[in-house]
């Protein structure tokens, strides 16, 4: 195969439309619920600015907000399947024997990182004092929720440092370096 083959390869495999939803599961309705609700948001946003001519002030910091939510709240999901980006041709350079510490030494970073962001999210909020410009509630609510959804990717990065560290390093290994094996 050519450069160009492989190239066209990728490019119509990420074109397929899946409708597997198997890896949807109750914990993903947060996500879900708030996605809805930004989309409302800026639809109302978008609705009363170009066709009333009167835009709702509020909307636009509210969105705002909806959009970090959506970004942490999602980070649980990606954290709980393990979607989280990492480089997969790294391991190619690494002997075996170092694959399974390596992922060790990861996911243990990974624990850390989230728990002490909860930590530091928590510190933030209980030092705010301020209120949302246009809605008067405050701000710490925003940096609770954040510090909550750290807290829960920090669990379940801690769940999968416990499940790694008792997987056998060949399991590891081949999970590691099946997009290698599919690529070559």
């Amino acid at each position: 195969m050519t450069r160009k083959d492989d190239i066209d390869a990728l490019i119509d495999e990420a074109e397929e439309v899946s409708d597997d939803i198997s890896d949807v599961s109750w914990m993903d309705i947060p996500i879900l619920v708030v996605f809805v609700l930004l989309f409302l948001i800026v639809a109302l946003q978008f609705f009363t600015r170009y066709v009333l001519n009167d835009s709702l002030g509020w909307t636009e910091e509210i969105a705002r907000y909806f959009l970090i939510l959506l970004g942490f709240v999602g980070g649980i999901t990606c954290v709980r399947q393990g979607k989280h980006i990492f480089l997969e041709f790294a391991y190619r350079a690494m002997p075996e024997s170092i694959i399974k510490p390596v992922v060790l030494l990861v996911e243990t970073l990974v624990t850390g990182f989230w728990g002490y962001a909860a930590w530091l999210g928590v510190e933030l909020a209980q030092r705010t004092n301020s209120n949302m410009v246009s809605v008067q509630m405050p701000k710490a609510v925003l940096y609770y929720a954040v510090s909550a959804s750290c807290a829960l990717m920090a669990l379940f990065a801690a769940l999968i440092l416990v499940r790694q560290a008792r997987r056998p390093a060949h399991e590891i290994i081949a999970e590691k370096t099946a997009f290698l094996r599919e690529t070559v």
